[in-house]
């Protein structure tokens, strides 16, 4: 019986019923649609560091875990090297470059990063080889490059870097494409440490003089899950350096957290908004069937067959209006060119969908309790 009454009344209000499941589409395609420029925002900044195979990273003391201030020098990672409990220690060095388009396209941002071929933060390649030795003008690339500028195994690259005044411009061969790793929102070519150190922007004077100084370590363990312990080991062995875990390491990017959290407010407030909206149209409905309802008891109708009637109805309108802004908004990340940050993963888009067919229920839930207080006799306005 509920079943029919919240069926019958939707088909022959489907108007009205339709523009509130409008509305709940729209506040789903704006909850899921901030999801995804969240998520995908954090990935450009953290995928390198996410996806390294390594369980800790190494700053300099001091540098506030931040990879362009901190430096490290090739004596402190023998010192890491001989700390008991350590397996494998790679140098990894951060630049910027930019891949020249010709025909009057602006160039491409890269990150350009260096790193020892064999060690910890050299990624695993999806085609080709992998880096093998490190002097040479071998490097491998990620997706986004190859995306972008329809470069393969096989083809070389040309960038451009700064170095003094003047810019300089260097050919590398690709030889391994490796999944997609950005940094700092730049597609990533990973280079051999020795040849990063001649060709990344610098000073001209600086080329080639001292020891090779990378920004961070990556430490692979024997044992992956003794990270505390070793964290704190190593901190205390080998001098002026920090040693963290991957999360706390891209959780102190600069304005990471910050547009993390200005993200996840907004998304928070969508879902209050949707209660809101979807409370007052059902408050609204409520107040404009008052004598119906009290017909409906006046000839035996109980009031859990009305309220399970008002809670299928609100259910059956969010969940339509669920389902079409979630389709609505695939199909709309879907189209998104690939320089656009955004990613509508699995885990973040369930998440968002269940917690919008909850808005429904509790936004009607005050409408449903005025339905069960409405007295037959009041509101057919026959009360003494």
């Amino acid at each position: 019986m509920s079943f029919y009454l919240a069926v019958k009344e939707i088909w022959r209000s489907r108007g009205r019923y339709l523009l509130i499941a409008g509305i709940v589409a729209l506040i789903t395609t704006l909850v899921l649609f901030i999801a995804a420029l969240s998520e995908g925002l954090a990935s450009a900044n953290r995928e390198y560091i996410e996806k390294l195979n390594g369980e800790l990273l190494v700053f300099q003391s001091g540098a506030e875990l931040s990879t362009t201030a901190s430096r490290l020098g090739r004596s402190r990672l023998a010192e890491l090297r001989r700390v008991e409990g350590i397996a494998d220690v790679g140098q990894v060095g951060f630049a910027t470059a930019k891949v020249p388009q010709g025909d009057g396209q602006s160039d491409v941002n890269v990150a350009l990063i260096g790193v020892e071929p064999g060690r910890p933060g050299d990624p695993e390649v999806i085609e080709g080889q992998q880096l093998v030795r490190a002097r040479s003008n071998d490097v491998v690339v990620d997706t986004g490059v190859t995306d972008r500028l329809g470069l393969g195994v096989g083809d070389t690259i040309r960038i451009k870097v700064t170095q003094g005044t003047e810019d300089k411009f260097f050919d590398l061969n690709i030889v391994g494409v490796t999944d997609r790793r950005q940094y700092f929102f730049q597609p990533a070519i990973f280079v051999p440490f020795v040849t990063w150190d001649k060709i990344r922007p610098q000073s001209s004077d600086a080329i080639g003089q001292g020891e090779l100084v990378s920004n961070i370590a990556v430490v692979k363990l024997t044992d992956p899950s003794n990270l505390t312990a070793m964290a704190t080991k190593i901190e205390q062995e080998v001098t002026k350096v920090q040693a963290v875990d991957r999360k706390t390491a891209w959780e102190a990017i600069p304005g990471y957290a910050a547009q993390q959290s200005t993200l996840n407010t907004q998304r928070y407030f969508t879902f209050f908004i949707g209660i809101l909206v979807v409370g007052g149209f059902f408050q609204i409905q409520t107040l404009q069937k008052v004598a119906q309802i009290g017909m409906l008891k006046a000839i035996g109708a109980s009031n859990f067959t009305v309220g399970l009637s008002a809670i299928l109805q609100i259910v059956t309108t969010n969940a339509i209006g669920v389902a079409i802004g979630t389709a609505g908004t695939i199909l709309l990340v879907s189209n998104f060119p690939e320089s656009v940050p955004i990613m509508l993963t699995g885990a973040s888009a369930s998440t968002a969908v269940l917690s919008l067919l909850l808005i429904g229920p509790i936004g009607g839930i005050v409408s449903v309790f005025a339905l069960l207080r409405i007295e037959p006799l009041t509101a057919l306005g026959l009360a003494q």
